[in-house]
């Protein structure tokens, strides 16, 4: 299938930092692709250049195979991260200003109802909450119909519950054979919403494909989880593969009957026991590292 969004050899450079080096990668229509990368990888420098917003130093951006002009312009959609609104406006008045910015678009019921605003329609917008701020946000990046929806950051500082709502709406959107362009922190988020995934650092793309691949590629096993309490000293010399974290030891494998036997025939208890599967977050630190980055 060809790509909707196609970035050539993308190079951007500011002084003493190459943010974005060397850097192609294709994005299929009707998927949501998901761009993920520690503070610093190039993340947004990238994005910002596929939006338009900043110019490469060298290298294209295509969209549906031609260079990315006004077409793409009329027919993308963007959710910044922070964004100003005309204050003293309510929600209905700030959609119908949104509206006459654009050649083409939705009917603001239609957008009402997809982003469930009716309860607040009449609201002004500095009195919403973080929940209704976000929609109405998603809202005005829908209005003009895009065929791809960048959203930078969606659900961050959202609770858990605004957090699943948007999800849905997400998918919704998805569903409706538009292409979504997700930046997130929330590896959880991207395995739930993410068709397929690309991995930032120090300005390349170090790991693409879609997680369940990324995932099976890189680990393979699965983690046995025990408090320290349980295993003592029980494990020595036996070969397997033990990690801690405080209060927990964790052993990665890929016989889980032959490694329980072990374990047991070693006086291990299996009473608190879990097992989990290797997760996003985990391949997340074992391509960028733990350290924190400013």
């Amino acid at each position: 299938m060809h790509a909707v969004i196609e970035v050539q050899e993308i190079v951007k450079t500011y002084p003493g930092v190459r943010a974005v080096d060397r850097v192609s990668l294709g994005i299929r229509p009707g998927v949501c692709f998901g761009l993920l990368g520690p503070n610093g990888a190039g993340k947004t420098t990238l994005i910002e250049i596929v939006e338009g917003i900043q110019q490469p130093d060298s290298g294209v951006v295509l969209y549906e195979g031609e260079p990315a002009g006004s077409k793409f312009r009329r027919e993308a959609g963007i959710q910044f991260q922070v964004t100003s609104l005309q204050e003293f406006l309510t929600v209905r008045e700030t959609l119908r200003l949104f509206k006459n910015l654009y050649p083409r678009t939705l009917a603001v019921n239609e957008v009402v109802r997809l982003c469930s605003l009716d309860d607040f329609l009449d609201r002004d917008t500095r009195k919403l909450s973080g929940g209704q701020r976000q929609r109405l946000l998603m809202a005005l990046a829908i209005i003009n119909d895009p065929i791809v929806l960048f959203l930078d950051e969606p659900t961050t500082g959202l609770d858990p519950q605004s957090r699943r709502n948007f999800w849905d709406l997400i998918n919704l959107i998805k569903s409706r054979n538009r292409t979504v362009v997700l930046t997130t922190h929330y590896m959880d988020e991207a395995y739930a919403l993410c068709d397929e995934i690309a991995i930032m650092d120090h300005g390349k793309i170090i790991a693409q494909g879609t997680p369940e691949r990324l995932l099976k590629e890189h680990f393979g096993d699965v983690v046995l989880q025990f408090p320290d309490e349980e295993i003592g000293g029980k494990l020595a010399g036996l070969g397997l593969c033990v990690s801690t974290r405080p209060g927990w030891c964790e052993i990665q494998t890929r016989d889980v009957d032959g490694a329980l036997r072990t374990l047991l025939d070693r006086g291990v208890s299996l009473n608190r026991m879990s097992i989990r599967s290797w997760s996003l977050e985990d391949l997340f630190l074992a391509l960028t590292g733990k350290d924190l980055r400013s």
